[in-house]
């Protein structure tokens, strides 16, 4: 049982939606490489969170556990819906000059083909065995996506830098919900993943994937990003030592925060629900202007 619904909290999608006509290219005022290390999420997601769903989906029949199912099935509504509404991001960038498709494709390729619904290069790899370190992956960006999440939530430093405000909400309604479901992908991942000590290994496996290849990405994606930003102009690159001044101006997660998140989860007693604040992703998506606007559009249609 997730730690979520074990305190009688349930996991669903909100139908938010979000207007970006005015949100300009460097959303956080005079910080284009804060403003683009995050905007690496608008890459990686919409592709990485369909991929998501699509695996949960194939792991649909071997869960047990009617209340695990009932979680399971509102972390992919939310999944779904974040792949959505950060591909709408990526148009909105496409429209200011910043086309992401070259980089895309990659991400594309990564999920679609290499981690498929077969293993690639003719791996000799089982269909249960193949699902089962699908499944470990999954948990393990799920790790991320928590800490990231609740990263997100305490970030003073970009109530400070004055951003776009739709930007803000949609960073804080998605990473409310990272948190609010931090611990299904992991519960999925040990109720399908087999009988220790394979379980463990294959999440270790996960996790050695997963770490390196995402912060790859996540700098592959910062250098393509501030290489094409039109407003740039190809005189900045990305550098760590701009970098390491959004985090010191509290705009980025630490290297600390982000790094430590491997170590606790490799740790045979690991929980998820550890990570973050519930309550604290539960107020706040009582008062994302979103998530409200979302609510109130259920409400309407129920008294119609």
């Amino acid at each position: 049982m997730t730690d979520a619904h074990a305190g009688g909290h349930v996991i669903a999608p909100r139908r938010v939606s979000f207007e970006w006509d005015a949100t300009p290219l460097h959303w956080i005022p005079d910080e284009p490489t804060a403003t683009h290390v995050i905007n690496v999420l608008h890459l990686l997601l919409p592709a990485g969170e369909r991929w998501f769903v699509k695996v949960f989906k194939e792991a649909l029949p071997l869960v047990t556990d009617p209340v695990l199912l009932k979680d399971v099935k509102g972390f992919m509504g939310q999944e779904a819906t974040h792949s959505v509404q950060h591909a709408y991001v990526l148009g909105h960038l496409a429209a200011q000059g910043l086309d992401t498709t070259a980089y895309t494709r990659h991400v594309d390729y990564l999920f679609d083909v290499l981690l498929g619904d077969r293993p690639p290069f003719g791996l000799p790899v089982t269909e249960r065995e193949w699902l089962r370190f699908r499944l470990s992956v999954i948990a393990a960006v799920e790790q991320f996506t928590a800490v990231l999440g609740n990263w997100v939530l305490e970030a003073e430093g970009l109530d400070r830098a004055a951003p776009d405000p739709v930007m803000l909400d949609l960073l804080r309604w998605h990473g409310a919900e990272e948190v609010e479901h931090r611990s299904v992908a992991f519960d999925m991942y040990e109720h399908c993943g087999g009988e220790d000590p394979g379980r463990y290994a294959r999440r270790v496996l996960g996790m050695a994937v997963t770490a390196p290849v995402l912060f790859y990405l996540w700098g592959f994606g910062a250098r393509f990003l501030i290489r094409n930003d039109p407003r740039l102009v190809r005189r900045m690159r990305y550098s760590l030592r701009a970098h390491n001044r959004a985090v010191e101006k509290g705009l980025l997660p630490s290297w600390r925060e982000l790094g430590s998140a491997v170590p606790r989860y490799l740790r045979r007693s690991y929980h998820p629900s550890k990570e973050g604040s519930l309550r604290r992703a539960v107020d706040y998506l009582a008062t994302s202007p979103a998530a409200r606007t979302a609510a109130g559009a259920i409400g309407r249609a129920a008294l119609s």
